[in-house]
């Protein structure tokens, strides 16, 4: 019985190919132990970009500011990365290039190898490069479809205040032992009808979604944002912050409370996955007149230009895989 599962999971497997520690892989045999340092201790760094088809072919959104923060995370949880940003950039173009059609790419950096302590004996940290389509690969392919993603948001805010204290756990640290409870608070609201959360900081304060960054929209019509020392530096979020420049739109990095929220025209939230994602309700409470209201669609459909390569302001956010 337990080798019929195995095949039919093999099977499912999409036709990708995985980097790992220099070499391309089989989707199925990127595998590592479970009782790895990253799976029982939650220590495996990530970061997560998006590719597109340009009109110089396949190219990935805003590759160094990725990269920077990959090494910035690995830095903070103390994974002693070995190739040098060089190299990592390579390895993603060479990975995106065996993967025709991938539309994201995911890095990954963990300890691989089988641990007792909290600290790791063997400090060798593997590099995964995984390219591929998210939901052709993943998502059509599991026993129940994901839920689909709705075209604006039914947003709740978390009441619960998270423990985003910098001795603990930097929020700024996109680590796996991060997700937990994020995870657990977006289950209770999606069963209460919700589509997605955003948290609240140790002070009370909003701070961002589980995978996602928040933007309100004041009455004078400016936009706000939680301070970046709260929240993981989103590269959507940045990418929002010049977009908004570039506009004209006047936009202020503050703490900002729950109420501000409610009482917001309108708001949105920020990432690799999610775009600009406009919010219709917050709590039951439906925002301003529309959704999405006119700051929301002019960021987004900005937004969607310059990662389709279609602004010439900013085609430097884009990297064309052919020429690595």
């Amino acid at each position: 019985m337990g080798s019929a599962a195995s095949t039919t999971s093999v099977s499912r497997d999409p036709d990708r190919l995985i980097w790992v520690d220099g070499e391309l892989r089989p989707w199925a045999s990127a595998t590592v132990h479970v009782l790895s340092h990253a799976i029982q201790r939650g220590s495996l760094v990530f970061d997560f970009m998006s590719v597109h088809e340009t009109p110089r072919g396949a190219a990935v959104f805003r590759l160094e500011p990725h990269i920077e923060r990959f090494f910035h995370s690995c830095g903070l949880m103390g994974l002693p990365v070995t190739q040098s940003a060089d190299q990592l950039r390579a390895a993603i173009c060479e990975t995106v290039r065996a993967n025709p059609g991938a539309k994201a790419v995911k890095i990954s950096a963990y300890f691989a190898s089988v641990e007792i302590d909290v600290v790791p004996v063997d400090t060798h940290v593997t590099i995964a490069i995984a390219a591929y389509d998210p939901k052709a690969d993943i998502s059509d392919r599991l026993p129940r479809p994901s839920p689909p993603k709705p075209a604006h948001l039914k947003l709740w805010i978390e009441k619960e205040r998270a423990n985003r204290r910098e001795d603990i756990l930097s929020p700024q640290a996109k680590v796996s032992a991060n997700y937990a409870s994020p995870m657990t608070a977006k289950a209770r609201a999606r069963a209460a009808g919700y589509d997605e959360i955003v948290l609240v900081d140790e002070d009370g304060f909003l701070a961002e979604g589980p995978t996602t960054n928040l933007f309100l929209v004041s009455a004078a019509g400016g936009l706000l944002t939680p301070a970046a020392e709260k929240v993981l530096h989103g590269v959507t979020r940045s990418s929002i912050l010049e977009l908004a420049k570039a506009e004209g739109i006047p936009c202020h990095e503050t703490q900002i409370l729950p109420e501000a929220l409610l009482g917001a025209s309108e708001a949105f939230l920020t990432g690799t996955s999610a775009g600009v994602w406009p919010v219709e309700s917050v709590d039951g409470q439906e925002l301003g007149e529309s959704c999405p209201g006119p700051i929301s669609n002019r960021l987004r459909d900005r937004f969607r230009r310059a990662a389709a390569g279609e602004d010439p302001e900013f085609a430097h956010w884009l990297t064309p895989v052919v020429d690595a």
